[in-house]
């Protein structure tokens, strides 16, 4: 039991669930059927499989790095519940078999980009956090990729609801990453990364990336009112949905609080679920 709980670590699965929320969020907003279409069981099949196998390679391949910092020390790679081989051997498979389901299943454009996914966020992303800040945008575009490929599925293009999802996702993780990256600051400079909070010593940058990116995020929200793709309801509910966080996002700009650095974490970690559930309800009303 033990072990089995160390290989669902692996796996991150606070990201696996926000994988099937945006995943499915596409899906329904390109007018795919109901939930309880096969197609849409073996999209989020797939999709979890592959991003379950991104988060376990990112878990190998920084396993030397987590060693050495407080809040991801205890991982299972690190304290020798799981084998390095091992962990490479479960993220290959989970990754491949992702990919086949998508190809077999649902269709080909939904494969291609959960694979394009996985690729951005192993090959790219997780190297790039040791070189240089900019490693949180390319991030930004591999978890902005799942509504997209919720889209595809649904109706085998990449229209322009697909577009609008990833930009609200793309700018949506700025904010909420760098609020992670400023309370765990003082580990990620231990671990030898070069994110923005590990080189902005005075969170100068830092605040005022989290201020600017919220507001872009809030104003994308009403995109698909103004593209004519959700009614007033939604325009409108958009708007009002994002007040929250940009309150804390400035509180946090003037402020440079831990306290208001929670804040800002805990309101955009809010404001993505309902946003959603704001975007599939305004296609129909």
């Amino acid at each position: 039991m033990h072990q089995l709980f160390a290989y669902i670590q692996l796996t991150k699965p606070r990201i696996t669930i926000l994988v099937i929320m945006t995943t499915v969020a596409g899906y329904l907003f390109a007018g795919g059927t109901t939930v309880l279409d096969p197609r849409l069981f073996y999209l989020v099949a797939g999709s979890v499989s592959a991003c379950s196998g991104s988060a376990v390679l990112n878990q190998y391949l920084e396993r030397d790095f987590d060693a050495r910092m407080e809040h991801t020390r205890d991982r299972p790679i690190p304290v020798g519940l799981v084998q390095p081989v091992q962990a490479l051997n479960l993220g290959i498979v989970l990754v491949l078999s992702g990919v086949t389901i998508a190809a077999m299943k649902v269709n080909l454009l939904s494969a291609f980009l959960i694979l394009l996914t996985a690729f951005i966020y192993i090959v790219i992303y997780t190297p790039m956090k040791r070189v240089s800040w900019l490693s949180t945008s390319l991030g930004a575009v591999s978890g902005a990729l799942p509504p997209v490929t919720g889209w595809a599925a649904a109706t085998g293009t990449i229209g322009l609801g697909a577009w609008i999802l990833f930009f609200i996702l793309f700018l949506w993780q700025h904010p909420h990453f760098y609020a992670v990256a400023w309370m765990y600051r003082d580990d990620y400079r231990i671990g030898g990364f070069k994110i923005l909070s590990a080189i902005d010593a005075n969170g100068d940058r830092i605040f005022k990336h989290i201020l600017v990116y919220t507001l872009l995020f809030v104003l994308a929200s009403f995109l698909p009112y103004l593209f004519g793709l959700s009614g007033l309801q939604y325009g409108v509910g958009s708007l009002l949905l994002g007040i929250i966080p940009l309150m804390f996002s400035a509180q946090l700009f003037v402020s440079r609080s831990d306290r208001d650095t929670r804040r800002v974490f805990r309101a955009t970690l809010a404001y993505l679920p309902m946003l959603l559930t704001l975007i599939v309800l305004g296609r129909f009303f």
